[in-house]
Parts: structure tokens; C-alpha cells; sequence
């Protein structure tokens, strides 16, 4: 275990936020399992839209977001922070608006350290890590209830990205999850932009039957969704495009495979990554 830091240092656990009550109650659950695993305090913040669900709804807690977080944080004196970020690959997100939040606040703290630590994904997404695929593994497995596998249809199914790198970490997740299964795994989004640049988010969960001999039989949807929400889980969006796919006899059934981040694999995923990250900190011998 790394030792634990200073209190000066601040360790979020980083969604995009959601206005479902049950994202943020999840990511509450996983920031804590965090903390008992690596001796260290971490605390659940979302980018955006948490701080907008009724605190009743979360326990009487009221969420909270990075920019409110971090502002309140300097303003008690800290300067160390280290986000560790519950995303899959290099969103636009984390490449993009963490970073020039981060250069808001430096602009009048030039002492101000941030650690951002890698995405679950590692640092190279055309090589991700391969704990990711075998949760995936795992939750299809679960899923099938030792039903053969080659007579079922398996499609990973993520939101539909803006950044083609995100896409392509998808893709070769389903790779490795193809061949740790030994069957054929067809990867798609739940939706997508409008405009033949974000075409790479084809084929689209909803019409995934028509693709060459991926019609009929059952279907398994492989969720590469973290959080329970909008999209996931019970209820969500993936969940009604599946009932569709049914009714108008697509395929005979389809199930749904618990999200990632209920396997307990994705807490070893995070406990490296905050791991690297501390490393890191305690090298520049701030803290």
C-alpha cells in the first residue's frame, strides 16, 4: 500500500455527473471502497450536473461538482489535488475541460499541483488494459447463465462518443473480449451525432440486427457503462432500445449484463491508477 499524504493533499474520484440520484450514490459507494482500499481519503465529485439533484434524493448529502470543489478547497489553503478520473478512455472531458479548469486557477496559483491520473483505459487506448474486457468477460458469462455462447449474440455497447479515441478503445475492447470468449463481438453505440463525421459510431445498438448475420437468436448487451443512469442500467435508454429490438422480433430475447462498475476488478483498475498518481505527486516532493 502507498503510504497515506499529507492532509493537504485532495483525491477526487471524477464522473461526468449525472441528474440521477443513483450516479451519484454509486460513484459515493466506489469513492469509498477506494479510501478503505488505498488508506487514503477520496472523495466523490462529478464534473457537472450532480449538484443539481435534490439532496433528499442523495441521503441529505448535496453533490457537488470539480469547479465548486476545487474553488472551496484553495480557498481553505490547499494546493495538491490529485482526480482521479472514473472514465473509460480520454474523453473530451478530462483531455479538455479538466485541463483548462485546471489553467483558470493557476492563472493567480502558480503553486497549484494537479494530478490528473490515467483513464481506466491506461494511458494508451489502442492497447487498453485488459481488466476492462475481462469484467466484460465476466458479466456476459453471468449474463448467458451457461447458455452456449454460440448460439447467443454478443454486442458491446457504449453512449456514442465525439472523440474517435474514445471509439477506438471501444472497439478494441471488444477485440480482446472477442477473443477471451472465442465468439464473435460486435461493438455499437447507443446514439450518436448527426453528420458523416461521427459516422465510426455505427452500427447503432438499434439496428444492430442488420448487420450480415447478427439477426435472430438472443442477444447479450455487454454494457461499457460504468454508472447506473439515463442511459443504463434498469429503465435506461439501452434498456428500451433492447425492448424494441424485441418486440418487433429482431431477436427472441435480449439481456443486459450488470454494469462495470459493480465488478470488483474495477477497484484494482482505480487503486493503480490513483497509485501512479500519488508516485507521481510525491515525486515533485509537494506533499
Amino acid at each position: 500500500m502507498v503510504e497515506p499524504l499529507k492532509t493537504s493533499l485532495e483525491i477526487y474520484l471524477v464522473d461526468n455527473g449525472s441528474l440521477s440520484p443513483r450516479a451519484t450514490l454509486e460513484l459515493r459507494r466506489l469513492a469509498e471502497m477506494l479510501s478503505l482500499r488505498s488508506g487514503q481519503v477520496v472523495q466523490a465529485v462529478s464534473l457537472l450536473h450532480s449538484h443539481k439533484v435534490p439532496a433528499d434524493q442523495l441521503d441529505g448529502c448535496p453533490a457537488t461538482i470539480v469547479k465548486r470543489k476545487m474553488r472551496a478547497a484553495i480557498a481553505a489553503g490547499k494546493r495538491n489535488f490529485i482526480l482521479v478520473p472514473l472514465f473509460l478512455g480520454p474523453s473530451l472531458a478530462i483531455v479538455d475541460y479538466l485541463p483548462q479548469l485546471i489553467a483558470e486557477f493557476r492563472v493567480n496559483l502558480p503553486d497549484l499541483n494537479v494530478q490528473i491520473a490515467a483513464p481506466l483505459c491506461g494511458e494508451n487506448p489502442e492497447q487498453p488494459d485488459d481488466r476492462l474486457a475481462r469484467i466484460l468477460k465476466a458479466n456476459v458469462l453471468a449474463t448467458a447463465e451457461g447458455a452456449s455462447l454460440n448460439r447467443l449474440k454478443v454486442a458491446l455497447v457504449d453512449h456514442g462518443t465525439p472523440a474517435k479515441s474514445v471509439n477506438l478503445l471501444r472497439n478494441r475492447v471488444a477485440s480482446q473480449l472477442a477473443a477471451m470468449l472465442t465468439t464473435e463481438v460486435v461493438a455499437c453505440s447507443m446514439e450518436r451525432r448527426e453528420g458523416a463525421e461521427y459516422d465510426y459510431n455505427e452500427p447503432l445498438l438499434e439496428r444492430v440486427d442488420r448487420l450480415p448475420s447478427f439477426g435472430g437468436g438472443d442477444l447479450i448487451v455487454a454494457m461499457f457503462f460504468l454508472l447506473p443512469g439515463r442511459h443504463a442500467g434498469d429503465g435506461g435508454d439501452v434498456s428500451e432500445i433492447m425492448q424494441h429490438l424485441v418486440a418487433r422480433r429482431a431477436y427472441g430475447s435480449a439481456k443486459m449484463s450488470p454494469l462495470l462498475g459493480e465488478h470488483p476488478l474495477l477497484l484494482e483498475i482505480l487503486k493503480d491508477r490513483l497509485d501512479a498518481s500519488i508516485h507521481a505527486m510525491q515525486a515533485t516532493a509537494l506533499v
